[in-house]
């Protein structure tokens, strides 16, 4: 038994000694440079493209598999400018053969010399990637047998191997070009290097990338794994950092778990604060933003955890700074064929003007806007994916300046399902006042509609205008209820839908370029028949109240009114949004007595009637100043039958009076 055993051994020993002989020896004698056309031949009729080995081929079997290639070219298609797409000065990869039979894998080197890609588009939009591995040939049809045998299913699992060492795995001097003849663009990576060490599957793998981004440096560096023995399963770390053009720095940190299966990530990122400014310039780049303020959009950072996976997303502990302002924010949404998204954003203080485009191009680009608009009006808005979406979400702003105009303390809440949204409230400060907004989109049909609610209380007007319209015209504390719902989503629909009701009050106040009372106190002056005082005029009040309706986008006012120590005014008429077309009647009664408002005395003066007509744009006011000269004011205009005679002038008094309307109908609500 014991002979038998050793005979055995003896043969198995001799059987192996003389397979590794013949792996061995086998390379000496056969002639592996015949087969290169063969390899060649294969190559190309897999890629499609012209493939060719220059150098010799280099194999070996033991106790190393290695094969070495030297200068290999893919070519380009014909039209093209570059021969090759692809070439590599040298390629070897040695691995141990003995482990392989125990599903072992150890790589002694991988190494790829000098790679050089060569992207190209063509002017006509062709690209030389485009085609890889298509073939000109029909494939074969299958026989009915064929045909009816069941699709064999690919094995479930991870990489059939148990253990994988790489001692050496290198990209070194690679090289990338990118060309587009359609808008005269280029892009080059070079000095591209990657290295990968202590490469297993147990262990973390070091990664090191460097290249030059149109001579710009950039690196990548950090750690990924262990993969594990069934890579795409179970949880495999990640720790990278990326820098660029010396002015970018981002970190990623986190872990991606069940690749293959589940796909579900966890990632911490950060992105040290940098110039997008800057970074434009390291590019060799023209910022593609131009602001107001040089100076914005110089300084940005971000912090963020992002987790989930292919059918949700959360979005927490956020940080961007921007410039001097910081925004906290956070997000989740799930189920992306029907997106539910929820999110909290909260802004210490902004400054919008520095961000947007200079007062000419601000212009210019309102106006391409338009055009645009105008064009597309005929394209119907599809509404579905509104209806769709459920949003739950919340904005708070510290403080905020937008057209010049401060505000304070912004709150928003908006939430939406089924096609309907809701704003309830938006709350805001300015001007020492608050002001509260509710709403509604409703798109639950193709049609939307649109329904506003706007409270406001202690504002003070003057400042709010003059920041706003630049214009000292009006001044006050303001208190207004304002209702309105319109349809459509196209201005002139919308101007023709307008339905609502508005009450807006002005309190201890002035209209700032008209002195209504002066003119009371000295009518010949004011009326052009002697000389203008310098100081600029203006008429005080107690209360301008101007109450009004909408209907179908025509505003209607019965009841606007003017109350002050020498003056009253009354108007009533109406606005047509659609026609932009005026119709009022402004009647201002002169007071005789200096008694007050709450007097109960008995009241004289002359009213003399304003009509307004005309357009918003071009407005047209006739005062009615025959009735003025029937009724007369005490020591004012000339006797009446001493103008029919010619003593006096009507000519100076009816342009002025023409003037001082224009000047007093501009500066109130109705008037705009």
């Amino acid at each position: 038994m014991n002979k038998a055993i050793k005979w055995v051994s003896i043969v198995v020993g001799g059987l192996i000694v003389l397979v590794i002989l013949v792996i061995v020896i086998t390379p000496m004698f056969v002639d592996i440079q015949k087969y290169k056309p063969v390899i060649e031949s294969k190559v190309a009729e897999a890629t499609g493209r012209p493939f060719t080995l220059g150098g010799d081929l280099d194999l070996s079997l033991f106790p190393w598999v290695g094969v070495s290639l030297s200068d290999i070219h893919l070519g380009n298609p014909e039209g093209f400018e570059e021969k090759d797409l692809l070439s590599v000065k040298s390629f070897e990869v040695r691995v141990k053969l003995l482990p392989l039979l125990s599903k072992n894998i150890q790589v002694k080197r991988f190494v790829v010399d000098s790679p050089i890609i060569t992207l190209e588009k063509r002017k006509d939009g062709k690209a030389n990637w485009e085609g890889i591995g298509k073939t000109s040939g029909k494939a074969p049809d299958k026989s009915p047998k064929e045909a009816e045998k069941p699709k064999e299913t690919e094995p479930q699992g991870g990489l059939p191997i148990e253990a994988l060492a790489i001692n050496e795995f290198a990209i070194t001097d690679g090289l990338i070009t990118y060309t587009d003849h359609t808008n005269g663009t280029s892009r080059k990576i070079s000095d591209l290097t990657l290295r990968l060490q202590e490469v297993s599957l147990e262990n973390p793998i070091k990664l090191a990338l460097s290249a030059k981004l149109d001579d710009k440096p950039i690196s990548l560096e950090g750690k990924v794994g262990p993969v594990g023995k069934d890579p795409g399963k179970g949880t495999i770390p990640l720790d990278l950092v990326l820098k660029a053009l010396a002015d970018l720095d981002i970190s990623v940190k986190g872990k991606i778990v069940d690749a293959t299966s589940r796909q579900q990530f966890d990632m911490a990122i950060q992105v040290s604060p940098f110039s997008p400014r800057k970074l434009f310039t390291a590019l060799g780049q023209e910022f593609p933003v131009t602001t107001t303020d040089p100076k914005a959009l110089n300084r940005v950072a971000l912090k963020v955890n992002l987790a989930g996976g292919p059918k949700n997303i959360t979005v927490s502990n956020g940080v961007l700074d921007l410039d001097e302002s910081k925004l906290n924010f956070s997000l989740k949404a799930k189920d992306f064929s029907r997106p539910d998204v929820a999110f909290d954003l909260k802004l210490d203080k902004i400054d919008l003007d520095r961000y947007m485009p200079p007062p000419g191009e601000e212009k210019s680009a309102a106006g391409e806007k338009k055009a645009e608009s105008t064009k597309q009006t005929t394209k119907k808005v599809d509404y579905k994916p509104l209806r769709k979406m459920i949003l739950d979400g919340a904005v708070r702003v510290g403080q905020l300046k937008a057209k010049d105009v401060k505000i304070q303390d912004l709150n928003l809440k908006v939430t939406g399902k089924n096609g309907l949204f809701n704003l309830n409230p938006l709350a805001l400060k300015l001007y020492e006042g608050q002001m509260a907004i509710k709403g509604s989109f409703d798109v639950r049909k193709d049609v939307p509609k649109s329904k506003v609610i706007l409270d406001a209380s202690g504002i003070q007007a003057g400042a709010f205008l003059q920041d706003f319209m630049k214009k000292d015209i009006l001044d006050g504390v303001l208190k207004s209820k304002v209702e309105i719902s319109m349809t459509g989503d196209e201005p002139e629909r919308i101007k023709r839908t307008l339905n609502g009701k508005g009450d807006l009050r002005f309190n201890d106040g002035a209209i700032i370029g008209i002195d209504l009372a002066g003119m009371v106190r000295n009518v010949t002056a004011k009326f052009g028949l002697a000389e203008k005082e310098a100081k600029k005029p203006r008429t005080d009040f107690a209360e301008l109240h101007t109450p009004f309706t909408i209907t179908n986008g025509l505003v209607k006012t019965s009841k606007t009114s003017l109350t002050s120590p020498l003056l009253r005014v009354l108007a009533s008429g109406k606005a047509n949004l659609v026609n932009e077309a005026l119709d009022f009647r402004v009647e201002p009664k002169f007071v005789g007595t200096l008694k007050g408002q709450g007097d109960t005395g008995s009241r004289s003066g002359v009213t003399v009637p304003v009509l307004v007509t005309g357009s918003f744009s071009s407005p047209k006011f006739a005062p009615d100043l025959e009735g003025m000269l029937k009724k007369g004011l005490e020591g004012g205009l000339p006797d009446t039958a001493d103008l029919l005679k010619g003593k006096g002038s009507t000519e100076g008094a009816t342009k002025d009076l023409k003037k001082q309307a224009e000047g007093l109908m501009k500066s109130l609500p109705f008037g705009k």
